[in-house]
Formats: C-alpha cells, structure tokens, sequence
C-alpha cells in the first residue's frame, strides 16, 4: 500500500510539465539535478544549527543583552503548596469568592493571595534576556543569508532578467549556491520547529507552528518541482524585511526606544516595498503569467501559485497590522508593538507591565503605610503619659 501511494504521488503529471519525465532530470554530463532526496540534508543540518545557535546565545547573545543592560530576572515567591496546587490546575486568575476561600485556607490576607497569584504569573513571563537572546539569533541569521542570498543571486541573470526564470525549464541544472541556500534556509525553519517547546511561549503559538510548517512545505515542493530560480527570488524578499525587525525587538527589549523607533520605520518601509509591491508585481508575475508564454498550465504550476497566492494575502493581513502599529506610534510617540510579529505578544507583554506596576504600587502602598503607622508610633511616644486619652 505505501508503494501504491509513493507511486502515486510522484506521478510526473502531478510535478512536471507534460512530455517531461523524471529520466530527463538525472545526472548527465558533470551537471547536477534537484532530487526528493536532497531535502534529507535539512535535518541534520536543523539540529546544527541548534547546537550553533546555543553556542551563540552563550558567547554573543548574552555578553551583548548585558552590555546593554537587560539582566536576568530573579523571580521569587513564598512557595505555598494550597495557592500552587489552584494556579496549576485551577486557573491563574481566580475571582474574588476564589480569593476569599484560598485566604481562609491559608490564613492570609486577600491582598496576600492576589500578590502571590501576580508574582506566580510573572514568574511564568520569560524574562527579557531570553527574548533578547532569541532575537538576536534570528537578527543574525537573517542577516548572514540574507547577505549570502545577495551574493548567491547578484551575478545570476534571472535576478535581473525575470524571462530567465523560466528559460529551460525544468531542465536547469542545480547550481551549489543554490543547494546551500535552499538548505539553509529550509534548516532554519526546521530548527525554529523543533525549538518551540523550549522557545517563548506566545499566544500564537499555533499561528507560529503553522506559519514553520507553510514555509517548510513551500520551499519542500519549490525544490521537487524545480522551481529553484523562483524559489531563491522569493526567500531573498521576505528575509531583507525581516533583518529590520528583529534589531527592532532588540533595541526593544533593550529599553532603547529612539532607537527602535527609527528600526521600526526602517522594517515598515522594507516591508510594504518588498512584499507589498515586489512580491505581487514582480515575483506574482514572474510564476503566474511569464510561464504561459513557455508552458502549458499544469498541476505544480496551479498549485505553486495557490500558494503564493495565500502568501499575498497573509501580507496584505500583516501589512495592515503594521500600518497600525505606525498609527500607533505617530500618535502616541510610542513603538512597544515591535516586540512581536503581531499583537499577541504586545498585549501580553502590556499585560506583565501592567501586573508588574501593580504590584510596585501595592508594594509602596504597604510601605507608606507602615511608615505613617510607625510614625503615628513615634508620636504618641511623645506624647505625656496620662495624656493619650485627649
């Protein structure tokens, strides 16, 4: 049976054009063809680049963060195994009648068991050197292949030339820059996979795994149907925008504001140019209409701009967010947005702020309190004895 379906899904009308068969792309003559099996290289190179990355977040990333004054927090609270016990499988915010009943149990006060359950959820928060450490590894990556795409594709003449893309098609030969760009690029997605157990946990969790496994399988396919020359011109447009944002987290996360403002505006720019007017203009032209004029529609062809197709509309959804963080930001002088891709993680984040204030307020509440009780002490001390009465 699991020949039957290998069988089936490798038919050649399914990923070639018609008339072309799979002998046709084996090795001849010194010149190397994409193969399936190429993509095996991704995960042993995915777990690579995990072991590099935790090298650099320990050598680079950190001594970095430090330097730029981000600490790592120490979040401590008074262990309580009755409040621990409702946090874990309760809820982590009770409601008042929770509150009163637990400050019964434990024979606190209610304003006790808020605090407590307000640490206990910070203490959940990851700290900010550890979303600085990640967004420094990605800035850095995105960089290097950023820069290695440019030096890949600057001398290739479909850079400049879209015709080229398809001139030969699928019969062109696999260049090693090429290769080695394609399984980067598919290893990096890879490893962010596989480290999103131990990774940030955000509210779009899903959002994000879904977004890994959509590149995976686009640049999977790109690769098996030939569509290499493509497929370069589309990772060199996403990843020159996204080099912008992460230094913008960054210098986010670092509390340097002015800075990550101007970063900001810099992605913003990148960003609507690169994939708003590029990516549909250019690249959308490139695979759906220059095709027509070599080939007749086939099924990869279809399917390839389907998908690209959802990818235009994923930016147009981002764009709009983004064009909402600028309102934000003319307005209210004020980019905290940047921390997160969307607004999911800058609400959590604005919801830790406003935990962590609150509690710095009931911290100082309780201290003028003591203070104004101690100084109440003080005079009545002074006052003669016999005289308290009056």
């Amino acid at each position: 049976m699991f020949q039957e379906f290998k069988d089936w899904f490798w038919l050649e009308r399914f990923w070639l054009p018609p008339t072309i068969k799979w002998s046709d792309l084996e090795d001849h003559d010194g010149l190397i063809f994409v193969k399936p099996s190429h993509l095996y290289m991704t995960i042993p190179c995915a777990f690579g680049l995990l072991i590099i990355r935790h090298v650099f977040e320990k050598i680079i990333a950190t001594p970095l963060a430090k330097a730029f004054g981000i600490k790592e927090d120490v979040r401590k609270i008074i262990p309580n195994p009755v409040l621990e016990n409702f946090f874990k499988y309760s809820t982590r915010h009770p409601s008042q009648t929770d509150t009163y009943g637990l400050a019964k149990k434990c024979n606190l006060t209610e304003r006790q068991v808020e605090r407590w359950f307000r640490s206990r959820r910070n203490r959940e928060r990851p700290c900010r050197m550890k979303k600085f450490q990640e967004a420094c590894w990605r800035f850095a990556f995105y960089l290097v292949i950023t820069a290695a795409g440019i030096a890949f594709l600057y001398d290739k003449p479909w850079a400049y030339d879209l015709w080229q893309v398809w001139n030969g098609y699928p019969t062109q030969p696999l260049l090693p820059s090429q290769y080695w760009y394609y399984i980067l690029e598919m290893s990096f997605y890879w490893s962010l996979l596989f480290s999103l157990g131990s990774d940030v946990k955000r509210k779009d969790f899903l959002a994000h795994v879904i977004h890994h496994l959509a590149a995976i399988s686009l640049m999977s396919f790109s690769w098996c149907a030939n569509y290499i020359r493509s497929g370069t011109l589309v990772m060199i447009v996403h990843d020159v925008a996204d080099i912008w944002l992460e230094s913008a987290k960054m210098f986010s996360y670092a509390g340097w504001t002015q800075t990550c403002n101007i970063l900001f505006f810099i992605f913003s720019a990148i960003f609507l140019v690169s994939r708003l007017v590029i990516f549909p203009f250019w690249i959308l032209y490139c695979t759906l209409v220059i095709p027509m004029h070599y080939l007749e529609p086939f099924f990869s062809y279809i399917f390839l701009n389907l998908q690209l197709m959802v990818l235009q509309v994923l930016h147009l959804y981002w764009g709009y967010f983004i064009l909402k963080m600028l309102k934000r930001c003319i307005f209210s002088k004020n980019i905290q947005d940047v921390r997160s891709d969307d607004e999911g993680e800058y609400e959590e984040e604005e919801e830790e702020e406003e935990e962590e204030e609150e509690e710095k307020e009931e911290v100082t509440k309780d201290k003028d309190r003591d203070c104004l009780k101690n100084g109440l002490g003080a005079d009545r001390n002074l006052i003669p004895n016999g005289q308290h009465g009056r």
